[in-house]
């Protein structure tokens, strides 16, 4: 805007003659137009440092964000000496195996405990029934085996109750072991 005043003022003066005041107001010219240069060059070079000041925070934040990162992460390499950490997951699995152990094993006589008699009992009856049905008499397929619990309810009344039943509770018993298995 002072710029278009001085060249108006300028051709003013040479209009009317006065070559003078026209360099004079032509020197203004040039040094208004170079101080504006200047001006812009000036403004270019803050707007350059403000963005370079911008960079250099940045890297200070970064710097110590890192340096605090840095150190949380030795004072977790301490606490978690990796040699500590493998003992310990072996310690647990040891221990949870012999859990596991201790379980299956208390498991097995809370079973053996409630199921011996009743499933014993059970199991043989239609064992006995099933065998019935479908006409086999296991004690004429083991000619050497006296008849007991395995054979049909009537045969087993017919059995002998001297030492031949024990020997028949031993096998049934064997076969019972032997049905849980």
């Amino acid at each position: 805007m002072v710029e278009r005043i001085l060249v108006a003022e300028i051709k003013k003066t040479a209009k009317t003659g006065n070559g003078a005041a026209t360099k004079i107001l032509a020197r203004q010219l040039v040094r208004l137009r170079q101080q504006i240069t200047n001006l812009q060059a000036s403004r270019a070079q803050i707007r350059g440092v403000a963005t370079h000041t911008q960079a250099l925070y940045a890297s200070t934040s970064i710097s110590t964000g890192m340096k605090g990162a840095t150190k949380a992460m030795t004072a977790m390499n301490k606490q978690m000496e990796p040699a500590k950490q493998t003992k310990m997951i072996k310690e647990f699995q040891k221990e949870s195996a012999q859990m596991d152990l201790t379980i299956e094993m208390m498991s097995e006589a809370i079973d053996e405990t409630l199921d011996k008699d009743e499933a014993e009992d059970e199991t043989e009856e239609l064992t006995n029934q099933v065998l019935d049905e479908i006409g086999v008499d296991i004690a004429s397929q083991l000619s050497s085996a006296p008849k007991g619990r395995i054979a049909s309810k009537k045969e087993a009344k017919n059995a002998p109750s001297s030492a031949a039943s024990t020997d028949v509770e031993d096998l049934e018993k064997r076969l019972a072991s032997l049905r849980r298995i």
